[in-house]
């Protein structure tokens, strides 16, 4: 197993070449270990899919501080991949403290992660949203190993459909620091592009939120430096899961036929 140091420097790299790095959201060790052997290069966790896979709705601190570090631990010991943390708002107001779950997913084994500028019922202000990033930073940079760190403009899915305040808060955000820059709710290429267009940092698309039909290499050649896709592959999962059921209670089994085969498992769960 690679030490948390090399993870860390592995996953900073992953962002310093050149091309597309697509960050598939895994939410417990099966799903981990399942899109490691596909090849991906590093893997995000998922609150949508934690908090699914408690069987709670997700937000608002649905799922705890130590629950969501737990998950970092269980993902990050799943494989040898570096993995990224949604680290949610911190779950504190003040920037100091929220800063500090940076240090405990690292903690954790886990080489990045973001922070949200969104309380739980608001945005925080521009100039505390700042100071959260700054705050951010100095604690990714006094870590031990290397640690990126992204900073979320809440914005586009909070109910404030401001363009130019997101650009804003990235542009400062960047300013402040921040390694990769994430506006999740960007949907078509044209916006995309924008936001590329006005920050010099890589940014992070979530196509949980974005137009699907849209392309790797169209995000790619826009600018996109990082894509994931939050709890989809999650609420995919679930999807096929209640498809089953509801054939089952209905009295028919051909969905066996669309069953991961035991003998796939075994060898991906041996590792």
């Amino acid at each position: 197993m690679r030490s948390n140091a090399d993870k860390g420097a592995a996953f900073k790299a992953l962002h310093e070449r050149s091309g597309l790095l697509l960050l598939p959201n895994p939410w417990d060790a099966g799903s981990a270990k399942l899109l490691a052997s596909l090849g991906f290069e590093a893997l995000a966790t998922t609150s949508l899919g934690l908090a699914n896979a408690l069987g709670r709705v997700d937000g608002d601190n649905a799922v705890s501080r130590a629950e969501l570090l737990e998950n970092c631990r269980v993902i990050a010991e799943a494989t040898d991949l570096p993995v990224n943390a949604d680290l949610e708002n911190g779950y504190a107001d003040d920037p100091r403290q929220a800063a500090t779950i940076l240090r405990d997913a690292a903690a954790a084994g886990i080489s990045g992660g973001s922070i949200e500028d969104w309380s739980g019922s608001a945005l925080y202000d521009f100039n505390h949203a700042v100071e959260r990033v700054a705050a951010g930073v100095e604690m990714a940079r006094s870590l031990p190993v290397p640690f990126t760190f992204t900073a979320r403009a809440e914005n586009l899915i909070r109910g404030r459909a401001d363009l130019d305040d997101t650009i804003r808060r990235l542009q400062a955000f960047e300013k402040a620091g921040a390694d990769v820059l994430y506006a999740p709710g960007l949907r078509d290429l044209a916006t995309i592009r924008t936001v590329v267009a006005s920050v010099g940092k890589p940014i992070n698309v979530v196509m949980s939120a974005a137009d699907p039909s849209l392309t790797a290499g169209e995000l790619e050649a826009a600018g996109v430096k990082r894509i994931s896709v939050g709890g989809a592959l999650s609420r995919l999962a679930l999807a096929a899961f209640m498809k089953g059921a509801a054939e089952m209670k209905a009295g028919r089994f051909g969905w066996m036929n669309d069953t991961l085969p035991t003998s796939a498992l075994k060898p991906v769960f041996r590792n």
